[in-house]
C-alpha cells in the first residue's frame, strides 16, 4: 500500500507508446536523507502536512524505490541549444514518476538527478545538492511572486560523490507541473520526419491541455497562438521582476507558459539591461534584454516544427499555412507589449492609463541603468517614494535627473498608490548571495538555512523579519558566477 491512502498514478503521456519515451528505473541514492520539503508544493497536490513522514517516502523520492502504480519514464525531445540545433536530446536525468489527482486538476511528478537515461549523452544523470537546492528555492519562490512555473516538492540527499567543477554530492529534487511538455517535444518528431507521431502528440497535448485548440478550423495554428500568448505573459512577468533563465533554448521552454528548468538563472542586482546571468553564455544570447527576442525566435522553431500538420502538398498551401503559423507566433509581439506595460504602470502605481505611461516607464529604467541601482530594491523604494523619496534618491547618481522624473511621476501616480505597489514590487527575491549562504550550510549538513529562506520567500511581498534578506548584496555576491552546470 501507498503511505496516501487512495492514491493513484496514472501517467496519461505514457498512453502515447514508446516512441516518445524509454520506460526504467531510477539509480537511487545510497543512504538518503531529507533536505528540504515544501509545504505549499504539497498543499498543491492535496497530500497532508505529514506526507513526507510516511512509510517509504524518503526512499521514493530519492529513487530507491516507487509506490504502487508509479511508471518511472524518460521521455525524448530535440532542441536548439543557443541557436544551434542540437538534434535529439531527451530527459537524460529526469524521470517521470506519473500523476496525482490534485485538487486543482492532474499534476504531474518527476524526479531530476535519479540516474542515466539513454537520453543522458555521457553524463551521469545525476543532480548535485548545489543545483538541486537553487531550483527548489527558486520554483516556491516564483510561485509565490505569481510567476508561471514548475514547482518544487522536496529535496533529498546523499554522500554519493558527484563530479562537476570539483566534487560535489548527489540529490534528488522533485519537480510537479501539469506537464512537463516542451517545445523541443515537437520539434524531435517535425526533424526526424514522424508525421505521424507528431500528429498524436499534438491531438495528445490538445485534448489534455488545451482542449479549446480542437474545435478550431486548424487546432495546430491555434494551439501554437495559445502558447504564444501564454509565452508572452510569462517574460514580461520575468522582465517585471528582473529575473533571467539563464539558458532559453528550446528545449528548455514550456508548452503551458511555465519556467522550467532552473539552471543558471538569476535575479538582478544592479540594474543592467544587458546583464548575462549565466557564464557560460559567453555572447551573451540569453541576456535580459534579450529574453523577449529569444522567446520569440523560439517560437518560430516551435511553428516550423508544427508545419508538416498543416497542408503541405502544393506550394501554395504550403506558402499559405506558413503565413497562418506566422500569424499566430505573431500574436506574441502585441501581447507582451501590453502585458509588459501593464506590469510596468502597476510597478509605478500608475491610475489608469495614458499615451505617455511608456515613456515614462522606460526613463526610470534608463535612470537605474546609468547609476546601476538595484532592481528589487529601487522599486520598493518608489512604492513609498510619495511619503518618503530620500531612500529612493540614495540609490540614484544623477539626483536632479530623478527628481525631475518623480516630478512627472506624481503626476500620474494615484496619492494611495503605496499599499497597491507594495503588492507587486517583492522585498525578496532569491539573490544569488541568500541561495550560496544556504547551500553553503547545507554541504556541511545544516538544512536549517534552506526551510527559513523557503519560508521567506513564500511571503515575498512581505518586510523579513531578517532585514538582511531584502538588503544590498554584500561585495562577495558580486564575485559569484552560475552557469550551465549549476
Amino acid at each position: 500500500m501507498t503511505p496516501l491512502d487512495g492514491l493513484h498514478w496514472p501517467n496519461r503521456f505514457a498512453a502515447l507508446g514508446t516512441d516518445f519515451y524509454t520506460e526504467l528505473p531510477a539509480q537511487g541514492l545510497p543512504d538518503p536523507h531529507w533536505v528540504a520539503t515544501s509545504p505549499g508544493c504539497a498543499e498543491l497536490l492535496g497530500w497532508p502536512a505529514d506526507w513526507a513522514s510516511r512509510s517509504g517516502a524518503l526512499d521514493t523520492f530519492s529513487g530507491n524505490t516507487t509506490w504502487p502504480g508509479m511508471r518511472p519514464l524518460a521521455s525524448v525531445y530535440s532542441g536548439h541549444q543557443f541557436g544551434v540545433w542540437a538534434g535529439q536530446l531527451g530527459d537524460g536525468r529526469a524521470l517521470w514518476l506519473g500523476e496525482v489527482d490534485a485538487p486543482g486538476g492532474p499534476l504531474e511528478l518527476q524526479l531530476k538527478g535519479a540516474g542515466m537515461t539513454p537520453y543522458s549523452r555521457r553524463a551521469d544523470g545525476r543532480a548535485v545538492l548545489r543545483s538541486s537546492i537553487r531550483e527548489f528555492l527558486c520554483s516556491e519562490a516564483m510561485a509565490a511572486l505569481g510567476v508561471p512555473t514548475t514547482r518544487a516538492l522536496c529535496i533529498t540527499g546523499s554522500h554519493l560523490p558527484v563530479r562537476r567543477e570539483t566534487l560535489e554530492t548527489a540529490a534528488v529534487v522533485t519537480r510537479v507541473a501539469p506537464s512537463f511538455i516542451r517545445f523541443g517535444h515537437f520539434e524531435h518528431f517535425a526533424h526526424h520526419g514522424q508525421p505521424d507521431a507528431l500528429r498524436r502528440l499534438a491531438d495528445w497535448f490538445i485534448a489534455h491541455h488545451a482542449p479549446e485548440c480542437a474545435s478550431a478550423p486548424e487546432p495546430a495554428v491555434a494551439l501554437l497562438q495559445k502558447v504564444a500568448l501564454q509565452t508572452a505573459d510569462l517574460v514580461a512577468h520575468w522582465q517585471a521582476i528582473g529575473f533571467c533563465h539563464g539558458v532559453m533554448n528550446t528545449d528548455n521552454m514550456s508548452l503551458l507558459g511555465l519556467t522550467l528548468d532552473y539552471g543558471p538563472f538569476g535575479f538582478m542586482d544592479a540594474f543592467d539591461p544587458g546583464h548575462i546571468c549565466n557564464h557560460s553564455d559567453d555572447r551573451g544570447r540569453y541576456a535580459y534584454a534579450r529574453q523577449p527576442g529569444v522567446a520569440f525566435w523560439n517560437l518560430h522553431a516551435l511553428a516550423q516544427a508544427l508545419m508538416p500538420l498543416l497542408p503541405v502538398a502544393t506550394e501554395q498551401e504550403a506558402e499559405a499555412s506558413g503565413e497562418r503559423l506566422l500569424e499566430a507566433v505573431d500574436a506574441f509581439r502585441g501581447r507582451f507589449a501590453s502585458q509588459m506595460l501593464g506590469r510596468m504602470r502597476a510597478k509605478l502605481g500608475l491610475t489608469g492609463e495614458d499615451d505617455g505611461d511608456q515613456a515614462l516607464a522606460d526613463d526610470f529604467l534608463k535612470l537605474m541603468a546609468a547609476s546601476r541601482a538595484d532592481f528589487t530594491i529601487t522599486f520598493r523604494r518608489l512604492s513609498r517614494a510619495l511619503s518618503d523619496p530620500e531612500p529612493l534618491r540614495d540609490l540614484f547618481i544623477d539626483r536632479d535627473a530623478l527628481d525631475a522624473w518623480l516630478a512627472r511621476w506624481r503626476t500620474r501616480v494615484a496619492p494611495d498608490a503605496e499599499a497597491r505597489m507594495l503588492a507587486v514590487n517583492p522585498a525578496v527575491v532569491l539573490r544569488n548571495h541568500l541561495a550560496e549562504g544556504a547551500i553553503q550550510a547545507a554541504q556541511r549538513g545544516d538544512f536549517s538555512e534552506v526551510g527559513r529562506l523557503l519560508k521567506v520567500l513564500s511571503r515575498p511581498f512581505d518586510e523579513p523579519e531578517n532585514p538582511a534578506d531584502a538588503a544590498l548584496p554584500p561585495d562577495w555576491a558580486h564575485s559569484l558566477e552560475v552557469s550551465c552546470s549549476s
